[in-house]
């Protein structure tokens, strides 16, 4: 009999437990949804090296491109002082923003914060935003990556030569 209660009260504390996490995703998950629109202007960075020694601007500009052209992360400090990380819809938009290294665009997306970092989510530039042209169509794509590009050259996350789309 002491062995079918400790069953029974086993599956009811596993079953209550799965509820719980369900719930706490969910809730997470409903935080993030609902996470507010910003638009934020400034400077493009090589987050390694802005972090590292504080290195931003037309001097850094050469370095900060090939930083994350190479897929360092990448970020953006803006007008009000902060520094935001900027990723695309879950993934990286190293391969867009590499040009943009030390220059002065606009960005939109959605704002998220947690423990002190900010990010800005499925970020997209804002045409006309400081100078920056729109974002312009990929013309050259990676077969082993899926990486795009709208220049010629080699996949910055594998090295493969960017083979010209049609």
């Amino acid at each position: 009999m002491k062995k079918v209660v400790v069953i029974v009260v086993s599956i009811v504390s596993m079953a209550l437990a799965g509820v719980w996490t369900a719930r706490a995703a969910e809730e997470e998950h409903k935080h993030a949804e609902g996470a507010e629109l910003t638009t934020v202007k400034g400077e493009v960075l090589d987050m390694a090296c802005y972090l590292d020694h504080g290195a931003h601007g037309d001097k850094h500009a050469g370095c900060a491109e090939k930083c994350i052209a190479s897929g360092l992360p990448v970020g953006i400090k803006g007008e009000d002082g902060k520094t935001y990380l900027l990723i695309g819809d879950h993934k990286p938009l190293n391969s867009t923003l590499a040009k943009y290294a030390a220059k002065t665009i606009t960005v939109k997306g959605k704002l998220v914060e947690r423990d002190g970092f900010r990010m800005i989510e499925n970020a997209e530039i804002v045409a006309g935003g400081g100078g920056a042209a729109a974002t312009p169509a990929a013309q050259y794509v990676c077969a082993m990556c899926g990486v795009t590009s709208d220049k010629p050259g080699k996949c910055p996350k594998c090295g493969m030569t960017l083979a010209k789309k049609d």
